[in-house]
């Protein structure tokens, strides 16, 4: 059977990409395009897109990182589009066999960990508002991330005595954070850390160089010191 080949005005409209961009990661190799015996067009193969889009977490890192663009469909400007593509995930997630006492849970931790990225960083953005939220329920994945302030830097305006990314964020999941709204960071964190802790759902969740990690069949919470600085927060849920 014939391979379905796009071309690459198809291939962007396909990723939610500009016909640039594509052209860009092409010379670069990022996406390799294919061209015709003797011709110059860029062509795409369909299935190449679809698993070039599935790498969720490398499109978010970049992002956040860089601001390397990634396919549109994954970006959230504002909560209420995050809130409609989360229930959309609800809808995809109550139709998998297998899910219907956890299918809520997944979607309780990924409205918070958003959630918390919208409410924490309202009107303080550095740059580029709202969050990257893409999922693939084939695979039990589902990634966030934001290029906001951070938690070290949220937290410091009502406990400006912390030292350091891996205090912060420990104090993120584990204390009732009080003061001015919308500084009250950590209280949907605190949750999220609750429910994975009794569940079959592993966590990644970086900030700074700070990283938790709640995995496998060891759940004890634990804050690390990452090898790299990471711009806002970036989490991996997988279930």
């Amino acid at each position: 059977m014939e391979e379905k080949l796009l071309n690459i005005s198809q291939a962007a409209g396909m990723l939610g990409v500009s016909v640039d961009t594509l052209r860009r990661w092409d010379k670069s190799g990022k996406l390799a395009a294919i061209r015709k015996e003797g011709g110059s067009h860029r062509y795409y193969r369909e299935k190449d897109l679809e698993i070039f889009a599935s790498n969720l977490i490398k499109f978010a890192s970049e992002w956040i990182q860089d601001g390397v663009e990634f396919p549109s469909a994954f970006y959230c400007q504002t909560s209420s589009i995050f809130n409609a593509r989360l229930t959309k995930m609800e809808y995809g997630l109550m139709r998998k066999p297998g899910f219907e006492k956890l299918y809520s849970l997944i979607v309780l931790i990924a409205g918070e960990i958003g959630d918390n990225s919208f409410a924490h960083n309202l009107g303080k953005w550095p740059d580029t508002p709202g969050i990257f939220f893409g999922y693939d329920l084939s695979k039990g994945i589902i990634a966030l991330a934001d290029r906001g302030l951070g938690i070290l830097e949220t937290l410091r305006q009502v406990r400006p005595e912390l030292p350091s990314h891996t205090v912060a964020v420990k104090v993120a999941f584990t204390e009732f954070v009080s003061g001015r709204a919308p500084e009250k960071r950590g209280n949907g964190l605190k949750l999220v850390r609750e429910v994975v802790a009794e569940r079959p759902i592993d966590l990644f969740y970086a900030s700074g160089d700070a990283e938790v990690r709640m995995q496998g069949a060891d759940k004890v919470f634990r804050v690390t010191r990452g090898q790299r600085i990471v711009r806002g927060c970036l989490a991996k849920i997988e279930f």
